[in-house]
């Protein structure tokens, strides 16, 4: 909801960045970002000062901005929207790439008075050989869309940071992204769906869009396509989905959450297994298996939170 122009001339991209040893891909978001006209790319270090002075010198394209906030990915984006000088706030990773028409299929629909916010598709761009196990409806370990999002635009109660817009002035009226909170080391706390549910009820009446058009690539190294990763991930989820109920409140039930665990997984799991019998396909008894293993560790995780089930042990 910009209440101005949702064009991507008044659209700032920011990308948060931590760590030297993405330069290459920095370098690959940037340029992908630029190609779609943005009003500036803004790069926003976290706690790492020849990582700050490396982007000043290599990408004096962009706006450097150093946050010496608290570390992590929230006030490193907050950091990125202070320097930022579009009325419009587009966010976009350091491991990712924006396709052609990314940046105006994003903005377009902040148009309309009824949207708070924009996400898009991301596509997982696998550096390795793609795990054959790995199940459609978990491709959001790896940070891509997955099999239980809407086929087509519509409306959603959070997107991801990593392919997100929104008003610059609505940002602000929530303060951005709960700093503290987010994904910093081994913690998975979703700072995104925070901040997306905090926008709605601040907003009264509007909700998140998701608009696949908006393409990004997401970057997957090898290391994110083990099953021990894999297994790790949906624990670490399950846990930051439990914090964040327990931060918003008992309104906020996790209704998408459960959705997905009680309808899209089950579908999934006898989709697969008629698979492997009808087809005697051995990849799809391990995608069966693995969807029944992540299930597992992300309750686990959420259960593990609980203060009732610390005490019980």
């Amino acid at each position: 909801m910009t209440g101005g122009s949702a064009e991507p001339a008044s659209a700032s991209v920011v990308i948060a960045t931590h760590t030297l040893e993405r330069c290459s891909g920095l370098t690959e978001a940037v340029a992908s970002a630029l190609r779609e006209r943005p009003r500036e790319v803004v790069i926003a270090v976290d706690h790492n000062l020849d990582l700050y002075d490396w982007v000043r010198s290599e990408l004096p394209e962009t706006v450097a901005v150093h946050n010496q906030a608290a570390p992590g990915a929230s006030a490193t984006r907050n950091a990125g929207a202070r320097a930022a000088n579009g009325e419009i706030l587009a966010f976009l990773d350091d491991d990712a790439v924006a396709r052609p028409g990314w940046l105006q299929h994003l903005t377009a629909p902040l148009a309309w008075p009824d949207v708070a916010g924009v996400g898009g598709l991301v596509e997982p761009i696998w550096l390795g050989p793609i795990p054959a196990w790995m199940p459609e409806e978990f491709l959001w370990v790896v940070g891509a869309s997955y099999r239980g999002l809407p086929d087509m635009a519509a409306p959603v109660r959070n997107v991801w940071s990593e392919n997100m817009a929104v008003a610059r002035t609505d940002f602000w009226a929530v303060d951005g992204f709960r700093e503290g909170f987010g994904k910093t080391g081994n913690r998975s706390q979703p700072e995104d769906t925070d901040f997306c549910v905090r926008l709605t009820a601040a907003l009264g009446g509007c909700t998140w869009w998701y608009q696949p058009s908006a393409r990004i690539g997401h970057s997957v190294p090898p290391g994110r396509s083990t099953f021990r990763f894999f297994v790790q991930r949906c624990f670490n989820e399950g846990q930051g989905k439990a914090r964040l109920a327990a931060l918003l409140g008992p309104r906020e039930r996790l209704r998408a959450e459960r959705q997905h665990a009680t309808r899209t997984l089950p579908a999934g799991i006898r989709r697969e297994l008629h698979r492997a019998v009808a087809e005697r396909d051995f990849a799809a008894a391990q995608r069966a298996a693995a969807m029944g293993a992540g299930l597992a560790a992300a309750g686990l995780g959420y259960l593990g939170y609980q203060p009732w089930f610390r005490l019980g042990r």
